[in-house]
């Protein structure tokens, strides 16, 4: 190996100036018509996010051109917004999928009406299950943090069959939203509700019939979102959190805390293989003077999208063939998404459909929890049931997920409704 040899430069010669050679910084002239021109783009694009914002325009413009007129500057610009403002009445017509059940949904719209991007809307929805109406008001304010201000009455009328019951809803509330930081969104919301429970048929057991009756519920709720997908129905990576909190008890007969969390993380490895892990839990206890958890305020486990290989909230305590619902829950699942074997559209199809893999397992009930968190952990480990299958998951144009698969039920409880077999669900949540 040869020898390098290096020494440092010589310090720069120095000339000296004089007086008249020096001229102040403001005078020395600068090329910032590109650093000026970018600023102005992104400047104009804030604008163009607030205005789209108000929801109260069809399409928004703009358009960027040099300064022109007696009183133009040199190296001005214009910033021009052409924007088309919504009519005054608009409606249209929607299909709505959730709790495996499709149905329509009308609305009528008044965007706008005091100029302040303020909006009333009129929404019927009908379904096979499930009936209801909602009249809303929103008013949003220009801020960061995208505030809207939103009231709202409402009403619904849902057959609840898995629980041989029938619930009608009337209620009001008032909700504010707001993000954080630009990926989490936060929404602060209470509730006046007065709810009915009728039994669906004579054969309705009496766990169920005791549950008949009215009931009025106040309770003010925290949900908070941060989802980082790049789609919601059939994600290749990013992660999903989602944080439930409701007090109910602020006047009424129904008094209970509740808790409930989700945690999703998506992951693209070995090429167009992407390994998802989802994991949920949730948590109600009474306060005051309810001695139990009311039926429509518990929690249901089991169907399509939720713990696949079992019937649609077919887990946990059982009264004949009605699920009575639980305290507590938690629930996982891991999948592995890959191509169709044959992929006559490329890349397009994926986006479409895709097959999975998939292992779920979870557990229900009315749990004894102690302050020992060893005690605690074996009774959420215990009677622990599983399924596992493939079949195939069509995203419907990132509105809803549809699934079809063939599931096997691994392991089970006797009043759990297994179901190994062909297995189909629609809707925008799953595990």
């Amino acid at each position: 190996m040869g020898i390098v040899h290096a020494k440092a430069p010589p310090p720069p010669q120095m000339r000296n100036l004089n007086q008249e050679e020096w001229k102040p910084l403001d005078e020395v002239p600068a090329r910032v018509d590109k650093i000026h021109f970018d600023d102005v783009v992104l400047k104009a694009h804030g604008v163009r996010q607030q205005l789209e914002m108000l929801q109260a325009f069809k399409s928004i413009d703009i358009i960027l051109d040099t300064s022109r007129g007696p009183e133009a500057s040199p190296d001005g610009l214009e910033v021009i917004f052409n924007i088309k403002e919504k009519s005054r009445l608009d409606g249209n017509i929607n299909v709505l999928a959730g709790n495996n059940e499709g149905s329509l949904l009308f609305r009528l719209l008044a965007p706008n009406i005091f100029g302040r991007g303020e909006s009333l809307s009129a929404d019927y929805q009908y379904g096979k299950k499930t009936v209801g109406f909602n009249v809303a008001t929103s008013k949003p304010f220009l801020n960061w943090a995208k505030p809207r201000l939103n009231q709202f009455v409402f009403g619904q009328t849902a057959d609840n069959i898995w629980s041989g019951f029938q619930e009608k809803v009337r209620g009001i509330g008032a909700e504010f939203t707001f993000e954080s930081s630009p990926l989490v969104q936060h929404s602060l919301r209470w509730e006046g509700v007065w709810r009915n429970i009728r039994c669906l048929s004579p054969s309705t057991p009496f766990e169920v019939r005791e549950e008949a009756g009215h009931s009025v519920k106040s309770s003010i709720k925290h949900i908070l979102c941060m989802d980082q997908r790049d789609d919601p129905c059939l994600p290749t990576h990013g992660s999903y959190f989602r944080l439930y909190q409701e007090y109910a008890g602020l006047g009424g007969n129904v008094g209970f805390l509740k808790h409930e969390i989700q945690y999703q993380i998506n992951k693209c490895i070995l090429g167009d293989l992407v390994l998802q892990a989802t994991l949920m839990g949730g948590l109600v206890r009474t306060i005051g003077e309810d001695s139990n958890v009311r039926i429509n305020d518990r929690f249901f486990l089991g169907g399509p999208l939720s713990l696949r290989g079992f019937g649609f909230n077919g887990v946990g305590p059982h009264a004949q063939e009605c699920s009575l619902g639980a305290e507590a829950y938690w629930a996982g699942g891991l999948h592995a998404y890959m191509p169709l074997p044959f992929r006559p559209l490329g890349q397009t199809l994926d986006r479409i459909v895709r097959t999975h893999f998939f292992l779920n397992t979870g557990n229900i009930g009315n749990f004894a929890f102690t302050d020992d968190y060893h005690h605690n952990t074996m009774v959420l480990l215990s009677h622990l049931r599983w399924s596992c299958g493939i079949g195939l998951v069509f995203n419907l144009a990132s509105v809803a997920r549809f699934e079809l698969n063939y599931c096997i039920p691994l392991s089970s409880q006797p009043a759990d409704k297994a179901k190994e077999g062909l297995q189909f669900g629609v809707g925008v949540n799953f595990l």
